[in-house]
């Protein structure tokens, strides 16, 4: 970390007191031959002095803050009103080509940060989430400050059209290099049974996840029978509740390794998503669904249950978003369903930490509703 000797030319008369820049060297790894040049950042720390008297009216890339690091406003020292001057340069800190970060004295979210984080270590943690993975850090925190003002349709469009530029990219190029062969070969194998069951009882509709050995990821099979399956049940209104659950020892781990890479183009995958992703059906008719989770539930297993309108989980489940460290972002309608369920601030945490949460945590808040046996 040093101090900064001066600023942009346009930016002389900015209040420079407590910026600081730390350089971008970290951001630079090796992925066999070639650099994964994915940044050139660094992140910024600023006193939340300079954020209550005027650095606001500045540009921010003036300031030299540029994407490919983060922003982080220390509040632990200030006297004022940390709310209120977060609400004062919400515009500003929307603006930023990178996530920011407030260091606070408790756990409080301030409203306009993309992360409000109570220790310095917390801190240290998210800054090295953002040099390993800086596009991906960036293009979530962009993506969930949009969804967070649209209805649930456009902020669908909104994370695919995320996602595809992400499909393009070194960082997800680099991590699908790194894959190991073995995780590169399918779980669930051709089978003679459909991989979904559907009952239907009465107004009642149970769906099952039908590929226990290979946990029920979601490959292109299981995709596009659960998009059949909630577009049943969305076009016929005598359906008034869907039961979700999943055979085996878990709910779903997610998308199907095998199948990331597969598709020829970012744009390409936009379509795809456009006309078959289940999100789609779950966004209008969520209200409709019990999701009931056990054992792993990771990626789009988490993604597409958060639309339902009660979500339980057994004791021992667990839920993970790991997408960021694999240089995406959630594609599974998550960035809309979890901000739904959590908020902003507690979404990009899970995002961008691929924590592993308990049910008991996910219960404290908000993304499941209950624990259930």
């Amino acid at each position: 970390m040093r101090e900064i000797a001066a600023l942009h030319q346009s930016a002389k008369q900015t209040p420079q007191r407590g910026i600081r820049h730390q350089d971008g060297d970290g951001l630079r790894r090796k992925c066999y031959d070639g650099p994964c040049n994915s940044g050139a950042g660094g992140c910024v720390r600023v006193e939340a002095e300079g954020l209550a008297t005027g650095l606001t009216h500045y540009d921010p890339l003036s300031l030299g803050i540029a994407p490919g690091g983060c922003v982080i406003v220390d509040f632990t020292a200030f006297d004022g009103d940390p709310a209120g001057v977060a609400a004062h340069a919400e515009a500003w800190l929307n603006r930023l080509p990178c996530p920011s970060i407030a260091l606070t004295t408790e756990r409080v979210r301030l409203k306009g940060f993309d992360l409000s984080l109570p220790t310095p270590g917390e801190v240290e943690r998210l800054e090295a989430v953002v040099a390993a993975n800086p596009v991906a850090s960036t293009v979530l925190v962009q993506t969930l400050r949009l969804i967070e003002q649209l209805p649930m349709q456009a902020g669908l469009v909104v994370e695919s059209l995320a996602f595809a530029t992400l499909q393009q990219g070194e960082e997800f190029r680099c991590w699908l290099a790194a894959l190991p062969e073995q995780a590169q070969t399918p779980l669930s194998k051709p089978a003679d049974s459909p991989p979904l069951i559907l009952e239907r009882r009465d107004d009642m509709l149970d769906i099952l996840l039908n590929r226990p050995e290979g946990r029920n990821e979601i490959n292109v099979e299981m995709r596009d029978a659960l998009f059949e399956a909630f577009s049943l049940a969305a076009m016929d209104d005598d359906v008034k509740r869907v039961h979700v659950r999943g055979a085996g020892d878990s709910f779903s781990i997610g998308g199907a390794l095998s199948d990331f890479g597969r598709v020829g183009s970012g744009a390409a995958g936009h379509f795809i998503r456009s006309e078959r992703l289940p999100a789609r059906m779950l966004a209008d008719h969520g209200h409709k669904y019990h999701f009931h989770l056990h054992g792993a539930c990771v990626g789009a297993g988490v993604e597409i249950a958060a639309f339902g309108g009660h979500v339980t989980a057994t004791p021992t489940a667990f839920l993970r978003l790991p997408e960021v460290s694999m240089g995406l972002i959630p594609g599974a309608g998550g960035c809309v369903s979890v901000t739904k369920r959590i908020g902003r601030q507690g979404a990009a945490w899970l995002m961008m930490t691929g924590q592993r949460i308990s049910a008991r945590t996910a219960l404290k808040w908000g993304l499941i509703d209950a624990i259930e046996n």
